[in-house]
């Protein structure tokens, strides 16, 4: 088979190149930059942006004798300008599809995603008959879920589509989830969203590669398994931040203590963001209500549909896979055992059982915000940052965002039930008489 795969430079578009090469598939690699881990496993490599206005015409000619592209480049982030997203997920994956039809591609996988299908509520053992939501809370799922849409419409005679929604991937290589919890952790800004009781789905990285392929092949077998998407996963869904914390462990850090409800943090998460569009500031906002709600609602689906009519099988459970993952990240392994709790596993402690346990004392009273920023290693709060940038305003939106970003700062550092002790105290004492 000869196989052109959009974002071979990414986490899942590189680990599927590699697979297809040791198969003994013909591969093409594109990619908005150069992938020098490709040239070295000796794949052909392209780079070329897909949602450059010049795209198309050339993109038709990179197809011209494949079977089969893999279309798994996309802009991938939980904050930005509309625009850009636009651009690198629905002008993009529409130019692929005219490319397929012009150099007539027999098949097409998209990467999808859950997100698609993302409403303000839990999300419990869900399968494809769901449908899209009325309204999006981010950019990414609204233009992700257009892109799926369009790719499901193009299916038919001379070009067999469908689409893939694996949730939350992970493993050796991985350049999103597991980095971005291990950065904010050891910068002091990870913070539990929620009761953390949570369940999601996970995907290790070699299930989600071996997706794609039962996918290409299924689609060459059978025209009527097109047309539609497919969940994918690791089929048990398993506490979202005892998994979080598995993770820490096996890099040698310690678990998280801070915790935030869920109320809290969207209204935290919407004056951040107000902010952010407001004021056009760099970078992303310290938290999304998207990003807030994944963290702490049920997320789990049914990949029925998957095992049924792509005949795709998880290889390990999601514990089996962050050990195989990480295992050696500290110097050594956390062992796993099954528990009876909701059905999954649990991960076995860092400590003996008869090891004493790591005392955590509260700060004195009297330990000024400067001093115990200081005395957990932690950066400059939020509403220190948001003073520096509204500081020559003179309207009232500059004390709303510093408001709710200090209310967001005093319950990171001293716990949701001491700032409600705090505020009913202040309305006892402040309140009318």
């Amino acid at each position: 088979m000869r196989a052109l795969v959009t974002g071979g430079g990414g986490f899942v578009g590189g680990a599927l190149c590699r697979r297809l090469v040791a198969l003994g598939h013909d591969v093409t690699a594109l990619g908005r930059r150069p992938a020098p881990a490709l040239v070295a496993a000796g794949i052909a490599t392209v780079v070329h942006d897909l949602a450059a206005d010049d795209a198309a015409g050339r993109l038709a000619g990179l197809c011209a004798g494949v079977d089969c592209v893999f279309h798994t480049a996309a802009h991938v982030k939980m904050w930005g300008p509309h625009e850009a997203f636009v651009r690198g997920n629905i002008a993009a994956t529409d130019r692929v599809i005219a490319a397929c039809r012009a150099a007539g591609v027999g098949r097409l996988v998209f990467t999808s995603s859950p997100s698609v299908v993302a409403a303000e509520h839990d999300l419990r053992g869900v399968d494809e008959s769901l449908p899209y939501p009325a309204r999006y809370r981010a950019s990414y799922p609204e233009t992700k879920a257009a892109a799926e849409r369009a790719v499901l419409a193009a299916h038919g005679a001379g070009l067999r589509t469908l689409a893939l929604r694996p949730h939350l991937i992970f493993g050796p290589g991985d350049t999103n989830l597991v980095p971005a919890i291990l950065g904010r952790a050891r910068a002091g800004r990870l913070v539990q969203v929620g009761a953390g009781r949570n369940l999601v789905d996970l995907t290790f990285i070699d299930d989600c590669v071996a997706a794609h392929l039962r996918a290409a092949a299924a689609l060459a077998e059978d025209p009527s398994v097109g047309g539609r998407a497919y969940f994918i996963s690791q089929g048990t869904p398993v506490p979202l931040w005892e998994w979080i914390g598995k993770v820490l462990a096996l890099h040698g850090l310690p678990p998280v203590r801070r915790r935030i409800p869920l109320g809290v943090a969207r209204v935290a998460a919407a004056a951040a963001e107000g902010a952010w569009r407001t004021f056009r500031l760099a970078g992303d906002p310290p938290l999304t209500r998207f990003l807030a709600e994944e963290m702490a609602t049920d997320h789990y689906f049914d990949i029925g549909a998957a095992r049924r009519r792509l005949g795709y099988e998880p290889s390990c459970t999601v514990w089996e896979a962050t050990e195989r993952s990480f295992g050696g990240a500290a110097g050594g392994a956390t062992g796993c055992r099954r528990v009876a709790r909701r059905g999954v596993s649990r991960p076995a402690s860092r400590f003996p059982a008869d090891s004493p346990r790591p005392v955590v004392r509260p700060l004195p009273a009297s330990v000024s915000l400067r001093a115990a920023e200081s005395a957990i290693d932690r950066p400059r709060p939020l509403s220190a940052a948001a003073m520096r940038v509204f500081r020559h305003r003179e309207d009232i939106l500059p004390v709303v965002c510093i408001v709710a970003l200090s209310l967001l700062d005093l319950v990171v550092f001293f716990g949701a039930r001491s700032v409600a002790v705090l505020a009913a105290w202040l309305l006892l004492v402040i309140g009318p008489k």
